[in-house]
């Protein structure tokens, strides 16, 4: 494998067990779907949104997987317990596991196969930007998991 496409396997890999570390950190499940103001998204959203997004654009896009995303539930869901969607987060664990040691030079230097936001990005490039994505809403899911778990004064 590539050192830099391992280096973002690593940090992927690592984000995701992050963010089920936080999603299971939290009290119960009615947690996953709770909103602070100025938040728009819940903890589990976020971690549906990551899921699908990495098992979309990782597994289905680059590896093939027959997974289809339903990037809409994914901010709509407003049930479910945290074993659930920590399941979903194993999901897109396997799919970097699976795809990304199969990507050569040659294909992380390639256009990805469909434009981000019109563009056409390597597929290098745009696996760093999911690096990137992951660690913000892991950022956010922290933040959350905090608030929630916080001692009452």
């Amino acid at each position: 494998m590539d050192p830099v496409t391992d280096h973002l396997q690593t940090l992927l890999l690592r984000d995701l067990d992050a963010f089920q570390a936080e999603i299971a950190a939290l009290p119960d499940d009615t947690a996953l779907w709770q909103r602070l103001p100025g938040m728009a998204n819940a903890p589990g959203n976020l971690a549906l949104h990551i899921a699908g997004n990495l098992q979309y654009f990782v597994g289905a896009i680059l590896g093939g997987s027959d997974y289809l995303r339903h990037r809409e539930q994914e901010f709509a869901q407003d049930t479910g317990t945290r074993a659930e969607v920590t399941q979903e987060l194993a999901r897109a664990r396997r799919a970097v596991e699976t795809v990304l040691p199969g990507l050569d030079g040659e294909a992380l230097g390639r256009d990805f196969p469909v434009p981000i936001d019109g563009i056409h990005l390597s597929t290098q490039v745009f696996l760093l930007r999911l690096s990137v994505h992951l660690a913000y809403h892991l950022g956010q899911v922290n933040v959350l998991c905090r608030t929630f778990t916080a001692p009452r004064a």
